[in-house]
């Protein structure tokens, strides 16, 4: 398996910086960094490595239904490495991404997030999430959210803790949980 993250080289380095998220390509299940950045101005989108549609409907969820306020803040999103994701499974790894800096308020380093948002805010399913899961546990990373209903019909990997949300507030609250 292959992951693209991004090393600080500050020990215990946690601030709002990035989360996990899993794609599927014809051949095998990449791990991929967000990278993103929010600050109050003119209410501008930019999507690097993602689409900007795509973006603004996570946007539109997030203050619709999530209750934040971001209709006068920058809110810049990069997929690091180069990679192009087009692919919904990203959804709620962008969104954390998007409220983590909202907040000012790391999620945890060794959660991944893989489900589509709907535009009532739930969490739908993603093909081959048992393949994605596994690939999140084999890089270390101990705790993974999905959709609810993506919990049926598979085995978790060892040492994993697979949690389903059923939309992006139970999501939020399980990611900035202490």
């Amino acid at each position: 398996g292959s992951i693209m993250l991004m090393d600080t080289g500050v020990p215990g380095y946690e601030a709002p910086l990035a989360i996990i998220g899993a794609t599927a390509t014809a051949s095998a299940i990449v791990l991929f960094l967000i990278v993103y950045l929010f600050m109050r101005s003119r209410a501008r989108r930019v999507a690097t490595g993602s689409d900007t549609k795509r973006l603004s409907s996570i946007i539109a969820v997030l203050e619709k239904r999530c209750g934040h306020d971001l209709s006068g803040d920058d809110i810049f999103v990069n997929v690091v490495g180069g990679m192009r994701l087009d692919e919904p499974s990203v959804d709620m790894g962008v969104g954390l991404a998007i409220v983590s800096s909202f907040r000012n308020k790391a999620i945890n380093a060794k959660m991944a997030a893989i489900g589509e948002i709907g535009l009532g805010g739930e969490i739908r399913p993603v093909n081959q999430i048992d393949r994605r899961v596994t690939e999140a546990r084999s890089l270390g990373f101990e705790q993974c959210l999905v959709a609810r209903s993506n919990l049926k019909g598979w085995k978790r990997p060892e040492g994993m803790e697979v949690i389903g949300v059923g939309g992006m507030e139970a999501a939020e609250e399980l990611a900035f949980a202490e």
